[in-house]
């Protein structure tokens, strides 16, 4: 078995262990996704099967499953909903992949690469009024308002990050704003939802939200660092995407910060003009300083912050999962 399939190996038995409370429910929430995105047309079919495929390790269904279990009990708002934070987030991963010009997720063609843009797009639209419609048929719309709000901030935080393309003077505090809107805020609902649905006390709610919150942002740090180091056939999608479209991710803020006014016009001409050799030239400079190991304490003191959300809240399997899984979050390799 090659070190990448290992490794991939490795991460689902790992997850299988973390998530071993929710095993159950979240097998009936993949029932469900699968029975919601079945469509009469053979063709529209084709294609949200694929999309279920392409869902992956199914993290924010497993958030907010823990998060319920942690609380109290798992019921069947929790999996209605859990079923619905995946659609959304299979929606932005759908509109994502044409941003990036992406070609692999999952180890799987995306649907542009497989269909093209036009149908990504519109897929993602599918996802996105079906998700809504299914939460609208909750009891109370608590959920629907909440995902829908969660929602809105993911596509403005994609919109600023389109907006700061290009802009090598992009700020740390800038890019947080980013990755917290069009990341943490979904995990963070999840762990809300979870945690209210389970009619649990305010306290726990807003511990369990700031934990959401905090695993959101370390997970998207570690992916900047993914996308800069990783490789294609261990991760299983396109890597290489933010340099090829001019985004500054942390790793390349602190490097830049690190540099003299005249390294740092060399780094910008460089970035400005994306190609292998330039990308090379990139990590060269990148591996010669600190600035992933910054970048990859930031995200370990992010994944601390969420431990220290649950630190006084009361001890159950399900927690320590959410504990554990912080662990696997900061030294992600997929």
């Amino acid at each position: 078995m090659s070190s990448a399939r290992t490794a991939q190996s490795n991460t689902r038995a790992v997850l299988a262990k973390l998530f071993s409370p929710i095993a159950n429910d979240l097998k009936k929430v993949d029932h469900l996704l699968q029975s919601e995105l079945r469509h009469s047309d053979p063709i529209i079919d084709e294609i949200t099967q694929h999309a279920f495929r392409l869902g992956g390790k199914r993290l924010r269904p497993a958030l907010l499953l823990l998060s319920a279990q942690m609380a109290g009990e798992v019921n069947d708002s929790h999996r209605i909903l859990a079923a619905v934070v995946e659609m959304v987030h299979t929606a932005t991963l759908v509109h994502d992949d044409v941003l990036d010009e992406a070609t692999l997720r999952r180890h799987e063609d995306t649907i542009n690469a497989r269909w093209n843009n036009k149908t990504s797009i519109l897929l993602g639209d599918f996802l996105f009024s079906h998700a809504f419609y299914l939460a609208s048929t909750l009891e109370t719309t608590m959920g629907c308002r909440t995902i829908g709000q969660a929602t809105n901030i993911v596509c403005a935080g994609e919109l600023r990050q389109t907006a700061a393309s290009g802009d090598f003077d992009l700020t740390q505090e800038s890019y947080f704003q980013i990755i917290d809107a069009k990341t943490a805020e979904l995990t963070a609902c999840c762990c809300k939802l979870g945690a209210y649905y389970a009619n649990a006390n305010e306290d726990l709610i807003r511990q369990l939200e700031v934990y959401g919150r905090h695993l959101g942002i370390a997970f998207q740090i570690a992916d900047d660092l993914l996308d800069l180091e990783g490789e294609e056939i261990q991760t299983g999608k396109s890597l290489g995407t933010d340099l090829m479209h001019l985004k500054m991710t942390l790793p390349l803020i602190r490097l830049r910060d690190q540099l003299s006014i005249r390294e740092q016009c060399e780094l910008k001409q460089l970035i400005a003009a994306p190609n292998p050799e330039n990308h090379l030239q990139i990590l060269n400079w990148l591996e010669s300083s600190d600035a992933i190991q910054n970048a990859r304490n930031e995200a370990r003191h992010h994944t601390y912050l969420a431990s220290e959300a649950l630190a006084k809240t009361p001890n159950n399997p399900a927690k320590e999962s959410l504990l554990e899984l912080t662990n696997v979050v900061s030294q992600r390799d997929s």
